[in-house]
């Protein structure tokens, strides 16, 4: 018998071919929805944003709104609540945004940062203006809210410990010019604000007199930058030895940025960020901004500014082989801090180097001494969860590239990180004091 189907004849028909077609649930996007929602139902009772509201809450801002110039019973539109401002870095800080766009951008699109709004619109220039323009405000507001931990005993200052974190800067290695190129830029930058004022004072077309007046504010903002790298050469010349003085280069973008060792052993320009943790409560207590490549002399620095913020210094500080230097030991020990820092390896290696020297002070004699016994050397491993714990979480947060220039702005930047860590640290100190109680 044939194999072969006889034609007009079909052959055995498979099971598949049987079935109905699949009834399935398709995305209609187009189709309209009418939603009863108010803002507050969005977020969870315990969402971040809603802590970071009631942080900012708990704030005395009259010196923000004091500065408002649109009051009630005049003419003017209202000006955007401060608060608002303050509790969208707060929390854009913690959620690892550092982008004044970004934020801007996700107000418009993300529940939390809607929430915090509340209908409000902001803009990225006014967000920008508001992270770096109240340095003096944000450095009161970490002492207050330490000085409240301090008085409820969640803070002590008994044992502080301080580290540094290179944060690469907003300017290139190849903005940094000798001082024989910076004068040529600057006569340039002269030369070209004084044409770009002729062209504006000609009153072209309302189109080209607006990108004319741009033109013309960029390049006296240049022309104000490379004076001030003029400003800053001598420093740096004096950084350099005098052969080679004459090889001393300043950013033109950002001329208080310094070339730095980073973490990764390459060289760029960059600013020597400090934060300092209590270790019992890993609460930040003190933040500096440097421009120096080293942290020798940041120590005294340091504790000089707990001494104005908090009326006193921490008893015992942990810092490592980068801060030691001999007479910030004893400046140290003279303001009543005893420092745990590793010893230097001597020279020569047959010489144990935790015995006194000749020449030591009482101070550093006992110095030395005690970084040789056990008990030190497990205080001093607190450093790892303290101060490098804080750095690590501010570069998860983002703390690796600055969007701002000079080392003011730098400041608030750290700061704003320091109060954001902080926010979140009290949220957890909170529920370990009711789980213990």
């Amino acid at each position: 018998m044939s194999d072969e189907t006889p034609v007009g004849v079909r052959g055995p028909v498979s099971e598949t071919e049987f079935r109905p077609k699949a009834r399935l649930k398709e995305p209609n996007r187009a189709q309209m929805e009418l939603r009863a929602l108010d803002l507050d139902g969005i977020l969870p009772a315990d969402h971040e944003a809603r802590t970071v509201w009631a942080f900012v809450e708990s704030l005395d801002l009259s010196v923000l709104t004091s500065s408002i110039g649109s009051v009630e019973g005049h003419s003017g539109r209202p000006a955007t609540d401060p608060r608002i401002f303050m509790a969208l870095w707060l929390y854009a800080t913690i959620d690892g945004v550092g982008s004044a766009r970004a934020i801007e951008r996700l107000t418009e699109v993300h529940d939390a940062y809607r929430w915090i709004c509340g209908g409000v619109p902001v803009n990225h220039h006014s967000l920008s203006d508001f992270r770096v323009g109240h340095v003096e405000f944000l450095d009161r507001v970490l002492t207050q809210s330490v000085a409240v931990l301090m008085k409820s005993g969640s803070v002590t200052l008994q044992r502080v410990s301080q580290d540094g974190i290179r944060i690469r800067a907003s300017a290139a290695a190849a903005s940094f010019r000798r001082r024989v190129t910076l004068e040529d830029c600057l006569k340039t930058a002269k030369t070209q604000v004084r044409r770009l004022r002729a062209e504006l004072e000609q009153d072209p077309e309302a189109t080209s007199r607006r990108q004319s007046a741009a033109r013309q504010r960029a390049a006296t903002e240049r022309e104000a930058r490379v004076k001030e790298a003029l400003e800053l050469m001598p420093a740096a010349e004096e950084r350099k030895p005098p052969k080679e003085r004459d090889r001393a280069r300043v950013s033109t973008t950002d001329p208080e940025a310094n070339v730095m060792k980073m973490a990764d052993g390459g060289f760029r320009p960059a600013y020597n960020g400090q934060f300092a943790v209590d270790t019992g409560s890993q609460i930040v207590t003190g933040v500096m901004a440097s421009t120096s490549g080293n942290d020798q002399g940041l120590l005294s620095q340091m504790l000089e500014q707990h001494e104005r913020r908090y009326g006193k210094v921490p008893a015992e500080s942990l810092v490592d082989g980068g801060f030691v230097a001999l007479a910030e030991i004893e400046t140290a020990a003279h303001k009543g801090t005893r420092v745990y820092a590793p010893v230097p390896q001597p020279r020569d290696s047959t010489r144990e180097p935790h015995q006194p020297l000749a020449g030591d002070s009482e101070v550093l004699a006992e110095w030395r001494v005690r970084m040789g016994t056990d008990e030190a050397k497990e205080i001093y491993k607190q450093r790892a969860s303290t101060s490098e714990c804080v750095n690590a979480q501010a570069r998860n947060r983002g703390l690796r590239q600055l969007l701002v220039r000079g080392q003011t702005n730098v400041l608030a930047v750290l700061l704003w990180y320091a109060i954001a860590h902080n926010v979140v640290r009290q949220v957890s100190l909170a529920a370990q004091s009711v789980v213990l109680g």
